[in-house]
């Protein structure tokens, strides 16, 4: 192994990519707001199942979203599989990124609508859940899950295991 001059250490190689996705510098606290989104998408698609006509295949047929009867149900698996990875801390920022979907397309297809019609204020009204989900969303993407993490677990015991391979 080369060492630099003057260095005690050896230099650090760069950290691959899937590890770099669940490490995380974010601060305890920030497991408040991953549970909070995980939860409310995890009952936003058990939901879509337990109440079709009026927030899964019924609510997109109405919406216009194209073909209701898979898309609702798709829409509701997703959003129960990523929600439970957020309030789990696993793959955290990959789990944003659908839900990020999810809600843009939300907000396009139900609120921007309203705003167009000329109700500013009702829209924003409307609006105020769809706009915390999708800011506590790229919230997460940005600082990870944080420390009460599986992703931290998994972060902390590969750093803790590269050593011994080298």
């Amino acid at each position: 192994m080369i060492w630099y001059i003057n260095s005690k250490a050896p230099p650090q190689l760069p950290m691959p990519f899937y590890q770099r996705m669940l490490v995380s510098t974010a601060p305890r606290a920030t497991f408040l707001i991953r549970l909070l989104i995980g939860l409310v998408f995890l009952s936003e698609g058990i939901q879509k199942f337990l109440f079709p006509a009026s927030l899964g295949v019924g609510r997109f047929l109405k919406i216009g979203i194209p073909a209701p009867q898979v898309m609702a149900p798709f829409v509701g698996v997703v959003e129960i599989l990523c929600g439970s990875l957020l309030v789990l801390g696993m793959l955290s920022r990959m789990a944003t990124v659908p839900l990020l979907a999810v809600i843009s397309v939300a907000i396009v297809s139900t609120k921007l609508p309203m705003l167009f019609a000329g109700n500013l204020w009702g829209m924003a009204h409307e609006a105020r859940a769809d706009y915390s989900m999708l800011m506590g969303l790229l919230f997460l993407l940005v600082v990870g899950p944080g420390p009460l993490s599986i992703d931290r677990y998994w972060t902390k015991n590969s750093a803790g295991t590269e050593g011994e391979r080298s």
